[in-house]
């Protein structure tokens, strides 16, 4: 299984966000550049998180964006599903009279790994951040 990079760019935007910790909003140029990557590509990476509550914007000149919720609640997993949704990884496309012994062991194996994701928050990743990022 591969995550998208937009993915990747998501889950390290949150880690600086959360290691940033401030009520001061952080430039869209700033974190682009902290991971080389466009800011219009990553503004649409942050559009997501937005939308999924994680973060908000500031405009203005002093404007970017900060966390919204507390950074002890986010999870991996919020921030895997805010980028790639919520759909299954596997869907068998073979016509079965009764249900896909295949198609349920592959929904198990994603359910205990969102299980996992979903109890690891971004918050302890950032407590074993001791440089800047």
């Amino acid at each position: 299984m591969k995550y998208s990079k937009a993915t990747n760019y998501a889950l390290h935007t949150m880690l600086f966000l959360v290691v940033a910790a401030s009520d001061k909003p952080v430039g869209v140029q700033q974190l682009a550049e902290r991971q080389e990557v466009s800011p219009t590509y990553l503004s649409k990476i942050l559009t997501k998180l937005v939308k999924a509550g994680l973060i908000e914007s500031a405009s203005g000149a002093n404007g970017g964006y900060r966390l919204k919720r507390k950074k002890e609640d986010i999870s991996f997993l919020d921030i895997i599903h805010a980028i790639e949704g919520t759909a299954s990884l596997f869907d068998c496309t073979l016509n079965h009279p009764s249900e896909c012994l295949i198609q349920q062991e592959m929904v198990e194996a994603e359910r205990r790994m969102e299980d996992y994701l979903r109890k690891k928050k971004i918050s302890e990743l950032a407590a074993q951040i001791t440089v800047a990022l």
